[in-house]
């Protein structure tokens, strides 16, 4: 029987992540005929003999580099056989059904994207959905985030939420839309490409819809130390989305922002 849903998780060094990540698909993917894929971006522990051993059932493709994320999951997606996807980051334990999930997704033409509200290891709200990338947010980056309050405390009042992007960490969707935009763009290895991803679904024409009633824990790997992969993520972004006087002043502000981290980081400062 083809399944409903193929689960997507690249993996790369994912070892420590891997048992509660999948435990809690089980646990929540009842009432779905799913396959689950693994990509291994050429992992230095011992992921894929954890996997052959512990979850035979799954999937699992063995890359011999690491492709990055963008192109793990379009190369995973190649073998996917079910009309719907779920991309999940490795380090990430559903907490709810994903049944009504793929429910709303399948039930509106016009989405595009789904998302669910995240929570950190201790169940904490985290940010998850964002503003596109525009002169205020390049220069201050923390404005990417800043949707609405109710975004900012995560004291949510609605059901769902029509958002400009996505974590890249659980994404749903149909996929034709997937195929329809070409999968992630491969020029970003990390950082920004969700973003990327995002844009080219709005333009062609689809929602993106936050769900804050459903939750996953993502164990969040991201760092300061990690800057100027977010900025590069954000100059290739830039020079895709951008053309002319607007592409020169977005650009401006970015480097200002750069500037202002690197300073900050020389003379210690927050």
């Amino acid at each position: 029987m083809t399944p409903e849903l193929s689960v997507i998780i690249v993996n790369y060094n994912g070892l420590n992540y891997l048992k509660d990540c999948l435990d809690s698909l089980k646990n929540n993917l009842d009432g779905i005929s799913n396959e689950i894929i693994i990509i291994d971006n050429n992992s230095k522990d011992e992921s894929c003999a954890f996997l052959k051993e512990n979850f035979p059932n799954v999937i699992l493709i063995e890359s011999k580099i690491n492709n990055g994320f963008g192109k793990g999951n379009n190369e995973a997606v190649k073998i996917a056989k079910a009309d719907n996807l779920l991309l999940l980051n490795n380090d990430t334990i559903i907490l709810d059904s994903l049944k009504p999930i793929l429910d709303y997704l399948k039930n509106d033409a016009k989405i595009g994207l789904i998302g669910i509200n995240m929570l950190d290891a201790k169940k904490e709200y985290l940010p998850v959905a964002g503003n596109f990338p525009n002169f205020n947010n390049m220069f201050q980056m923390k404005k990417l985030l800043e949707i609405s309050d109710e975004f900012k405390k995560g004291n949510f009042s609605k059901d769902s939420y029509e958002v400009d992007w996505l974590s890249g960490s659980f994404l749903m969707m149909k996929t034709k839309t997937y195929k329809e935009i070409n999968g992630f763009d491969e020029d970003y290895f990390l950082y920004v490409e969700d973003v990327d991803f995002c844009k080219r679904i709005s333009d062609i024409g689809l929602k993106r819809i936050f769900l804050p009633n459903y939750r996953y824990i993502h164990f969040v790997g991201f760092n300061k130390s990690k800057n100027p992969m977010l900025v590069k993520g954000y100059e290739i972004y830039i020079s895709k989305h951008f053309k002319g006087i607007n592409k020169l002043v977005i650009s401006l502000s970015l480097e200002i922002n750069n500037l202002v981290k690197k300073l900050k980081k020389r003379f210690n400062v927050e």
